[in-house]
């Protein structure tokens, strides 16, 4: 097996950046969060994922394997309620390792050079969502040492014309 390393994102990665970041939703098309992909979200991607890559709060790690990135893993330093502790935490997102790549330790090196960088910045906590239809990745969280702690829930709202009806018939009702 070859190489692997880790590194963090430059601008001069955006290209490959936006596509594996959309890759991954494409490859959640089934999914009720993630199904409603915008047509022009290739445009979209390139100025969200550009300006969280100059970031001074976020770090986006890539994986590469013979000179090819075959990975990525997104870092937020991320303000907790002022109610908790810790007061701050690692938020990981967009975590994507090519299919052909999968069970092959990329994901465990980018997460490992998360942690590296979480202890930089003094980041004693990391906390992750994934979609419950996974494709394997819950059990691959599990292995890397995450536990589940709360679930995500979703209610779709009626539409806009009925909500407004029934906003206007509470504010009669005071």
């Amino acid at each position: 097996m070859s190489e692997l390393t880790v590194r963090a994102a430059q601008l001069d990665d955006l290209d490959r950046i936006v596509e594996l970041r959309l890759a991954l939703l494409r490859e959640y098309r089934d999914h009720p969060l993630y199904a409603s992909l915008r047509s022009d979200a290739d445009a979209r991607a390139r100025d969200l994922y550009a300006a969280q890559l100059v970031a001074r709060d976020e770090t986006m790690l890539l994986a590469e394997r013979d000179g090819r990135i075959v990975g990525v893993l997104r870092c937020v330093d991320a303000l907790a309620s002022p109610l908790l502790l810790p007061e701050r935490y690692c938020y990981v997102s967009s975590a994507y390792v090519l299919p052909g790549e999968r069970r092959r330790g990329v994901l465990r090196a980018l997460l490992a050079s998360a942690e590296a960088w979480c202890a930089a910045r003094g980041l004693k906590e990391m906390r992750l969502h994934n979609a419950a239809s996974a494709f394997g990745a819950a059990a691959a969280w599990h292995t890397l040492g995450f536990e589940v702690v709360e679930e995500v829930r979703r209610r779709v709202l009626p539409t806009t014309t009925q909500t407004r009806d029934t906003t206007h018939a509470h504010a009669g009702a005071r």
